[in-house]
């Protein structure tokens, strides 16, 4: 097979052998791959692969079943599938357990649906499973047109919630904007704070999907109602914060704080059943869909990565074979 590797400076096409799926698990011929901000922290040195998965980068495809393992009769020979991973996924085929495997509806661009599964996982199983996000309620997306923002605004308003995005700059404001979100914050020029008050009548969101961390923690507390839940999924403004915890009792609230590659394969089993169960159904009718940015050749993983680090996209990135 065809699959990237890297070194300290550079990353490049290489020949290595074919995987071979041991039981429970599927080999995908892949028709594409998601390009994730993990890719280049793993690349970075900082976010190394669970004991046993592969060194390979890429923790998302999309491609056609070409054989299973022992003990596998989830899906065919042949079947279109995406498949959450834990490493492995730039390369032209890769193995992954059947109980982390999705169809791909027949309505779905196979390469596209390569940009699902680690944003359906990440975001249903924070929103969804741990905040209870329910029809009615209020969420406030940070980076509402990132791979993790956009997928969460579109699957926020299928479910029947309200949906404050902030994004920054023109081009990213009008893209959320486009995705459905009832209001969006310009957080270049306004205050999220402000802007979530007034809107909400100065009762706040039930729920918070944040990838900043420590810069937005007190802010996204001020901006939670009673009762509501702040899910953490990135922290790219560092790893420490200061937290009133008076102003957390007083709002009953409650803060998470999750990753998903490093999780038992029990857990991401539940999680990719929950999402096949809540998510898929949106996915099938179109309410939910792969917000793509760019599709790029194998070879031009760099100009990938390049544009995932300077945050110039609005959705995912895709490398395919």
């Amino acid at each position: 097979m065809r699959a990237i590797t890297f070194d300290d400076t550079t990353m490049s096409v290489t020949d290595l052998p074919d995987p071979v799926p041991a039981a429970g698990e599927v080999l995908i011929e892949v028709a594409a791959a998601g390009v994730n901000n993990a890719d280049l922290q793993q690349r970075a040195g900082n976010y190394p692969p669970p004991p046993g998965a592969s060194e390979i980068l890429g923790l998302e495809v999309s491609g056609t079943v070409r054989a299973l393992g022992n003990g596998v009769t989830s899906v065919a020979v042949g079947d279109r599938v995406c498949a959450l991973l834990s490493g492995g996924g730039y390369a032209s085929l890769v193995v992954a357990p059947a109980t982390q495997v999705l169809p791909v509806p027949d309505s779905v661009d196979l390469v596209e649906a390569a940009g699902l599964p680690e944003a359906a996982c990440t975001v249903y199983s924070n929103i969804g499973m741990l905040a209870g996000l329910r029809p009615g309620q209020t969420l406030l997306v940070h980076g509402g047109t990132g791979g993790m923002g956009s997928h969460a605004v579109l699957w926020a308003k299928a479910l029947g919630a309200t949906v404050i995005a902030t994004s920054g700059g023109d081009r990213k404001v009008q893209a959320s904007r486009d995705l459905g979100a009832d209001l969006v914050v310009d957080h270049r020029s306004e205050d999220f704070v402000e802007r979530v008050l007034a809107f909400t009548d100065g009762v706040g969101v039930d729920v918070v999907l944040d990838v900043v961390g420590p810069a937005y923690l007190g802010r996204n507390l001020q901006a939670l109602a009673p009762n509501g839940h702040i899910a953490v999924i990135a922290s790219g403004s560092g790893s420490t914060a200061e937290l009133d915890l008076g102003a957390l009792m007083r709002k009953r609230a409650s803060i998470s704080g999750t990753t998903l590659r490093a999780r038992p394969l029990a857990e991401k089993a539940e999680i990719v059943a929950a999402v096949r169960e809540h998510v898929w159904p949106f996915v099938a009718d179109g309410s939910v869909r792969p917000v793509i940015d760019t599709v790029l050749p194998l070879a031009e993983v760099e100009e990938a990565h390049r544009k995932v680090r300077d945050g110039e996209v609005v959705g995912k990135v895709l490398l395919t074979p």
